[in-house]
């Protein structure tokens, strides 16, 4: 039986807030350097989000199977077949950024890869883009869809999922750009869950592709020019500039059928 109150749906990640602020706290009086803090921190609030959301579930949807629910427990090749589709899509949008970089010859190409920086790339994507698509994607956008219909559930998380990424202290226009970028991204990767039938891994592939691929671009493909057009490739990463706007908007044209 459903018990879903609106105070729960905002205590809930309050909570988790809380774990990851606490381990920062709690890592700055052990000494931990600063830069290291927040990745450090991020590990218990991680499986204090694995650890409750399938007891949050049962008790406020009324569900047995919550993980199914999530859309994380399916048939290995069903999601393995969704997470590549994902990333294929995470590709196809980094490719339309080089390309565009390239065009406007803001960047130079000086590859520097290793295993080492490979690694990191892979646990970046996976680590992320999991732990976030399993709490937006997953949790949220089936929480507000269950208390607000589906539609605004979708808008809302992904509106909510801008907000939380976006930072503030940047100028007006790479502001905005980037808040409608993360909108866009939001939504792209709701429409994503939709396509795959309710299965996540899809949303995680696009969502971990696109975190670690510009991690490899960056780090270890591409230098890019320090007078890059903002306007073009956005403040320091693709989404909130005229590549990324416009690679987001043509995703999600293609993915128009699952808007209803």
């Amino acid at each position: 039986m459903q018990k879903l109150h609106w105070w729960g749906t905002l205590l809930y990640p309050a909570a988790l807030v809380a774990v990851f602020l606490g381990g920062q706290l709690v890592l700055g009086l052990l000494g931990v350097p600063a830069e290291l803090r927040a990745s450090l921190a991020a590990l218990p609030a991680v499986a204090a989000l694995l650890l409750s959301l399938p007891w949050r579930l049962r008790q406020a949807w009324g569900v047995s199977h919550p993980w199914q629910e999530l859309g994380v427990s399916a048939a290995a090749p069903a999601s393995l077949r969704a997470l590549l589709r994902g990333a294929l899509k995470a590709i196809l949008l980094l490719a339309l950024v080089a390309v565009g970089l390239s065009l406007t010859q803001a960047w130079t190409w000086q590859p520097r890869l290793s295993a080492g920086l490979l690694i990191n790339a892979l646990a970046l994507g996976l680590g992320v883009g999991f732990a976030e698509e399993l709490l937006f994607r997953g949790w949220l956008l089936g929480e507000l869809s269950l208390l607000i219909g589906r539609q605004r559930g979708l808008w809302l998380q992904a509106a909510l999922f801008s907000l939380v990424h976006t930072r503030f202290n940047l100028p007006g226009l790479s502001l905005g750009g980037l808040l409608v970028g993360l909108l866009l991204l939001g939504l792209a990767l709701g429409l994503q869950r939709r396509a795959d039938q309710g299965l996540l891994w899809g949303a995680v592939g696009l969502h971990g592709g696109l975190v670690a691929g510009w991690f490899l671009l960056n780090q270890g493909l591409l230098v890019i020019r320090p007078d890059a057009p903002s306007w073009l490739m956005g403040p320091d990463n693709p989404i909130g500039g005229a590549l990324g706007l416009g690679g987001l908007a043509v995703l999600l044209l293609v993915r128009r059928r699952w808007w209803s």
